[in-house]
């Protein structure tokens, strides 16, 4: 994560699959910025006017901007720029810039470019606001309809979908101590650079300033939409003060609750999630793990090891109708978002936060890449990795993969004769599994970590599911006492791997076999 030559040499060669103004302006002179914010002291940005940061959600939501305002809707680019203004959560302004052929130039804040929902709110609008950051456009469909795929608001943020999809997860530029009893650093950007593209090109560069209380950032997103969104994001770090947890390529998201959990009180709908599940790929071992994801009792921190990592993300599989029964949040239609690795990566281990929540209006999960390396006061990181937003197979998975987790009791019809255990079901499909007659030999693998005393796997067995030609691994586990227990369950055929690593914890058992209020 320290080679420079090895990031410029990749800047470099990107700069030939650009056409326009890669000369206008350098990455260089974004990283010249960050290490000079890094050696003062740190100045967090000015608020905007306090009846701007008051506004609610619905009132601010009501401020328009009219697409025909759009940057370089008059031009041949297909790529267009909406601004997004300041107010709510939304506290600062950021300085937004054009870069074309005449070189650089700021991109000003026009008041009559927006709409508002009521005239003293306009009055009130100072002429010289700012922006709070900016919505990309592209015609994703088969015509020239713009349509919004790419968002950059709020701390160090960024929203981005493919063709079909509806806004959910978040990126970020970096999470600083998320989840840590010290507290979280909420890092913004607070200057972007907008390279303009050449006419008819399907890819765009946007430069980023990124600056905290304890690190500042350069960074460079190269980004082509379509049926999946990818964007290689190049980044420089310089640590003002000591991070005892950093995560990099951080991506945030909601889970409320799920199949694998029980239904809140009152709540009428079958599921409420932006993802079901975090997958990762260790290179190192060819493992593909998947973790279901929890809306858990307490906060939850989990630190996956890999050999070398190939690629995690947050992912949504649930992508039925039927499956949410939502028809204004179509949680059906929410992205997955997927990070791999670009050369020059340190060894360490992805994170996954999962936070306590009695709302879908929270983002309460987060995973993200801790290094191993040192970001001490002074340190300098640098790395570079690919983001792809899009359908539930954005990670290019050739394994068998989990499609439903249910939990139950073991004492009861359907679950076993055991008392004080839990039945699981996991159901697996796809890839080779496709291919296997439901005769078959398939057998599972089921094992566990940390399973405290009385700990028991009292059976597991798999079966071919006529009804949905999925493959079902059935576990009867009774846990044990003063532990958490992490089950991990594969199928396999002649000895090898058919299918990705289920993994869970058997603590929260208990709990989706009850109502929660």
């Amino acid at each position: 994560m320290r080679s420079g030559t090895r990031l410029l040499t990749l800047l470099l060669l990107q700069c030939s699959l650009y056409t326009g103004t890669a000369q206008a302006f350098k990455f260089e002179e974004v990283v010249d910025k960050a290490r000079a914010l890094a050696n003062a002291k740190y100045e967090p940005p000015p608020e905007v006017p306090g009846f701007l940061r008051d506004l609610d959600y619905q009132n601010y939501q009501a401020i328009r901007f009219n697409p025909e305002a759009s940057l370089w809707r008059e031009g041949r680019s297909r790529f267009q720029v909406m601004m997004v203004p300041p107010g709510n959560f939304y506290t600062h302004t950021v300085q937004l810039n054009e870069i074309d052929a005449d070189g650089v130039e700021p991109i000003p804040f026009d008041k009559s470019a927006y709409s508002f929902p009521d005239s003293d709110l306009a009055k009130r609008i100072p002429a010289n606001l700012g922006h709070a950051g900016f919505k990309l456009t592209y015609p994703l469909g088969d015509g020239t309809e713009q349509n919004q795929f790419l968002v950059f608001a709020g701390a160090s943020y960024f929203r981005g979908v493919g063709a079909g999809n509806r806004f959910g997860l978040s990126a970020r530029g970096i999470a600083v101590n998320t989840g840590l009893p010290s507290g979280e650093e909420f890092p913004s950007f607070v200057e972007f650079w907008l390279e303009r593209p050449g006419g008819g090109s399907d890819r765009m560069r946007v430069y980023g300033l990124l600056n905290g209380p304890s690190v500042s950032g350069a960074y460079s997103f190269d980004i082509q939409p379509g049926p999946t969104t990818r964007i290689d994001v190049t980044a420089e770090l310089f640590f003002r003060n000591a991070v005892e947890q950093p995560g990099l390529a951080p991506l945030t998201s909601m889970f409320y609750y799920g199949e694998n959990t029980a239904r809140p009180v009152g709540e009428w709908r079958p599921q409420v999630h932006d993802s079901d599940g975090v997958l990762i790929h260790d290179e190192g071992s060819g493992e593909w793990l998947w973790r279901p994801l929890i809306n858990p009792s307490r906060l939850r921190l989990s630190y996956l090891q890999v050999n070398r990592l190939g690629g995690f993300g947050l992912i949504q599989r649930d992508t039925a109708f039927h499956q949410f029964e939502d028809a204004e949040a179509r949680y059906d239609l929410r992205p997955s978002a997927w990070v791999s690795p670009r050369p020059g990566w340190s060894n360490g281990e992805v994170v996954l936060v999962e936070i306590p929540t009695n709302s879908e209006t929270n983002d309460n999960i987060v995973a993200f890449w801790k290094p191993g390396e040192d970001a001490s006061a002074g340190a300098h990181h640098q790395f570079a990795y690919t983001l792809s937003f899009g359908s539930s197979d954005v990670a290019g998975q050739d394994t068998g993969r989990v499609v439903k987790t249910f939990v139950g009791d073991g004492s009861r019809t359907g679950g076993g004769d055991a008392e004080n255990a839990y039945r699981i079901i996991v159901d697996f499909a796809g890839g080779p599994l496709e291919e296997l007659k439901p005769d078959a030999a398939v057998i599972s693998n089921v094992s566990a970590g940390g399973g405290g005393e009385g700990f028991e796997i009292i059976e597991h067995y798999v079966e071919f599911i006529e009804a949905d030609k999925s493959w079902r691994l059935s576990m009867l586990v009774r846990p044990g006492k003063g532990k958490d227990t992490v089950l991990r369950g594969q199928l396999l055929l002649d000895d090898k791997p058919l299918t990705e690593v289920w993994t869970y914890l058997l603590f929260e058992a208990s709990r989706a076999t009850q109502n929660r209020s």
